[in-house]
């Protein structure tokens, strides 16, 4: 046997490359485990009350759930794909480091537009999901402006320890529709019967599959189907429909549910979060579809809230879709209106959402994507086809005609007979895939 021993030089060499490596091997390490260093396989669901005036608005804690499982994303865990009109942030008590954050949407956000919140002060439920923390924790939750300034912030401490946490865990029966994989590493979408009664059921699941089929066709969801699971939750009414105040029909259903939100006839929404997360309560989901069973046309799709929309409408199969793509993919409306008085966005704020500017900061959007030479703003000059792919800075849009910009001339996100996603919106959508996702 013949036993070689390196010079001092060699030795220190390996050393070196031997500590390089095992750095390298811790730091791969710690990045898989961020998760589990912090968090225990299970949900918190915290609930607020949300409540004000469009002059003063305040933020309340309500109570705290829990439930077996955690549906979301395991990775990127402290950063935020879009900043949404709100943001929620999750510290560790003993480091101060932050090791989760979501951003969202909210109905109450929308209303503080109207005339109504100038003069009557009124309350919105919200409920959020977190991944269940090992120790004490504060969260912050924080509303922003439309020149994303914040408006109110509320910051409380959680330990999930606290005996008053409510375990919950639905008796909603559930199937899956779609199964593209793991529920712990796909997007998980549960779609939830609104005014199906028990004898309702078997056209809940048919319009379920309808719905999914309708998404797949789609770009990036079905090219992606394998990221994405589906599951029908036929949770049921005590009458068959939904409420139209409107028209003076009120309708006991399962999320409580109308149209004539803020008195727009076609803005079909429910107020009733907590009633909502309720029947979901332990089901694997990240993102609700709400089916309601109505032919009245309308719907609605709050950016990681929910989407609401009548199945049984002849414009169904694209409306579910265009209002995921504000709930999913948190999409602006493309189209505008001429006598829009008040602009939503700000003129010298870009907007959050992926598929609109104000050319504030037009870098951090679709320029990219433009063809050489193309004048900004772009005339309405495509024919054909090409109104659904020519990219440019086309203006108008948001709701307002003047000051805003879209992608296309038309898209999905602007009327219902675009046959697809814009290019820019198809892209913005891979991208929040992938971010979940990867």
């Amino acid at each position: 046997m013949c036993v070689c021993i390196a010079n001092n030089d060699e030795m220190m060499k390996i050393i070196r490359i031997s500590i390089f490596l095992w750095c390298v091997l811790c730091a791969v390490s710690g990045k898989s485990q961020d998760f589990d260093a912090y968090f225990e396989d299970n949900t918190l669901r915290v609930d607020y009350i949300f409540a004000g005036t469009a002059e003063k608005q305040q933020l309340y804690v309500d109570e705290l759930s829990a439930s077996k499982g955690w549906y979301g994303r395991r990775h990127r865990l402290a950063e935020l794909p879009l900043v949404g009109n709100g943001q929620l942030t999750m510290c560790d008590v003993q480091t101060g480091d932050t090791i989760y954050r979501h951003s969202f949407s909210t109905l109450f956000q929308e209303w503080l537009a109207t005339d109504e919140a100038r003069k009557l002060p009124k309350s919105f439920e919200n409920c959020f999901q977190v991944p269940m923390p090992k120790c004490s924790v504060t969260i912050t939750v924080t509303l922003c402006d439309n020149r994303q300034q914040p408006m109110v912030q509320l910051t409380h401490e959680v330990n999930p320890k606290d005996v008053l946490i409510h375990w919950r865990k639905s008796r909603a029966p559930y199937r899956y529709i779609h199964q593209g994989g793991d529920p712990k590493k796909c997007i998980d979408i549960a779609i939830l019967a609104e005014g199906y009664t028990e004898q309702d059921m078997e056209q809940f699941y048919n319009d379920c599959q309808t719905a999914a089929e309708v998404l797949f066709e789609h770009k990036p969801f079905g090219e992606m189907r394998g990221r994405l699971n589906i599951v029908a939750v036929a949770a049921p009414s005590a009458e068959s429909g939904v409420s139209v105040p409107g028209k003076g029909v009120w309708k006991q259903t399962a999320v409580g549910s109308n149209f004539d939100t803020f008195y727009s006839p076609r803005y079909l929404t429910t107020s009733r979060l907590k009633q909502m997360n309720n029947l979901l309560s332990g089901i694997p989901y990240e993102h609700v579809i709400v089916l309601a069973n109505t032919a009245t046309y309308g719907g609605g799709g709050i950016f990681n809230s929910y989407t609401l929309t009548a199945a049984h409408h002849p414009l169904f199969r694209p409306v579910v879709v265009h209002e995921f793509g504000h709930s999913f993919g948190g999409l602006a409306d493309e189209y505008y209106n001429d006598t829009q008085l008040e602009s939503l966005y700000s003129s010298d704020t870009e907007p959050w959402e992926p598929n609109i500017t104000t050319l504030v900061d037009f870098e951090s959007k679709w320029k990219d994507m433009l063809p050489d030479g193309v004048d900004i703003p772009t005339p309405l000059t495509a024919q054909g086809d090409e109104v659904y792919t020519r990219v440019g800075v086309y203006e108008g849009a948001g709701y307002q005609a003047k000051g805003a910009y879209r992608p296309v001339p038309e898209c999905r996100m602007k009327i219902n007979e675009a046959p697809a996603f814009c290019p820019v919106c198809q892209r913005a959508l891979r991208r929040l895939i992938e971010f979940y996702t990867e």
